[in-house]
């Protein structure tokens, strides 16, 4: 059988199976693995709410970095996320070659942008919401198709930004989720609403319980961040584990051939 090896893979395997009694541990970092050819691979291209971390940055952790928990072994994960990078600064930047080399028929590519494209005060990554639709389209999109693999588009996952009047969550890049619902009706691509899940999500357990979620930090009560944090963007080990949920969740209701290696909650 022929094999490959892929950079910044992470399996399911040992780790899937903690992923439904899930008790907060520091992540471990991605590694080279070597895989099977036959093995279904998820790509991941997407910005810091995705990407993974070392031990240094924890508990700060990518919901890319967790999704491995939520499929079984047969499925690998190959976690290309990392911030700053809006859809047009990841395609720049060379990211999306670097994964069009290694990509094969049968993968999936996941793609999750718009908190860095949405970012107009940075003009090195933003990106209007009609070229980020173009971008999705005639890139990641078709890029994917032409290589005979499976792209998969999920709205940009929901900040800890809620009406302070009634509590409930707002939603996060409203321009850009629009986008992604207009490409997904133009092409019939896959689509993981992931601003709605996770806002449901969030709405579920109210704001102050979302602090625990999002790197909302006490002074000394972690090493890596002694003067605390209040970040309402990236997330905690517990919440990206819980972010990586919503996603895999979203997998199993897309009738594709990896929706059936979904570990269940």
């Amino acid at each position: 059988m022929s094999r490959r090896t892929l950079a910044g893979i992470v399996g399911g395997g040992a780790v899937a199976a903690a992923g439904v009694g899930f008790t907060a541990t520091p992540a471990a970092a991605a590694a080279d693995v070597d895989i099977s050819q036959d093995t279904p691979t998820i790509y991941i291209a997407s910005d810091s709410t995705a990407q993974t971390y070392n031990s240094s940055r924890y508990p700060m952790t990518g919901w890319g970095q967790m999704l491995p928990n939520w499929f079984d072994d047969t499925v690998a994960v190959a976690n290309h996320a990392i911030g700053g990078r809006s859809t047009r600064l990841f395609i720049e930047n060379g990211r999306l070659d670097a994964i069009w080399e290694v990509i094969q028929p049968g993968d999936y590519l996941f793609v999750q942008f718009g908190h860095n494209d949405a970012d107009y005060s940075k003009p090195e990554r933003y990106t209007s919401p009609e070229d980020y639709l173009m971008y999705l389209r005639d890139h990641y999109i078709a890029g994917a198709v032409e290589r005979e693999a499976t792209p998969v588009v999920l709205t940009p996952v929901n900040r800890l930004d809620y009406n302070s009047s009634t509590g409930e969550f707002n939603v996060s890049f409203a321009d850009y989720v629009e986008k992604v619902y207009e490409v997904v009706e133009e092409t019939g691509c896959a689509t993981i609403d992931l601003g709605l899940r996770s806002r449901d999500y969030l709405n579920s357990i109210g704001p102050e319980a979302a602090k625990g979620v999002f790197m909302h930090l006490a002074a000394g009560e972690y090493e890596n961040y002694p003067d605390g944090a209040t970040d309402s963007t990236h997330f905690q080990e517990y919440g990206a584990n819980e972010m990586a949920r919503l996603v895999s969740e979203g997998t199993a209701e897309l009738d594709l051939p990896i929706s059936e290696h979904v570990i269940s909650s």
